[in-house]
């Protein structure tokens, strides 16, 4: 007999899996230059007025090698660039170019759109909860 929690858990593993892969899959579908993890890099900039390099590895857990390729990739593309920090002069602050903020609206805009049209018939409470959820489970994992 199978132990109806540890069957949840397998079903949400299995389902969060499948939300990844399609957010994976559809990021290059939103725009072809901006992978899944550059826009989530391009919203962290964004979110936080701009950060240097080693903040977003920190924040992401990726290792700093990763950061310097998806970065070089950014500025390459003029979406993001190099400033000095006003606090310290020593430090380069990475932030949004024009093109970059105009990129990140369009795709974020795209991808809420995505969003509404798989919950459009979701009852007002479901939706709610979901919401809540979420948030709930993102803090947890936050806080690890």
């Amino acid at each position: 007999m199978e132990n109806p929690m540890e069957t949840a858990v397998e079903t949400i593993q299995r389902e969060m899996t499948a939300f990844a892969r399609r957010a994976r899959a559809s990021a290059g579908r939103m725009h072809p230059e901006l992978s899944l993890v550059s826009y989530t890099l391009l919203g962290h900039l964004e979110e936080r007025g701009g950060c240097r390099a080693t903040d977003l590895a920190a924040h992401y857990a990726l290792d700093k090698s990763t950061v310097s390729r998806q970065v070089a990739a950014l500025e390459r593309a003029g979406l993001i660039e190099r400033r000095q920090d006003p606090e310290d002069h020593r430090v380069q602050v990475l932030d949004l170019t024009d093109a970059g903020r105009r990129i990140l609206a369009q795709v974020t805009g795209s991808r809420r759109a995505a969003v509404q049209e798989r919950l459009a018939d979701w009852p007002e409470e479901d939706l709610r909860r979901f919401a809540g959820y979420l948030e709930r489970y993102n803090a947890r994992a936050a806080g690890c």
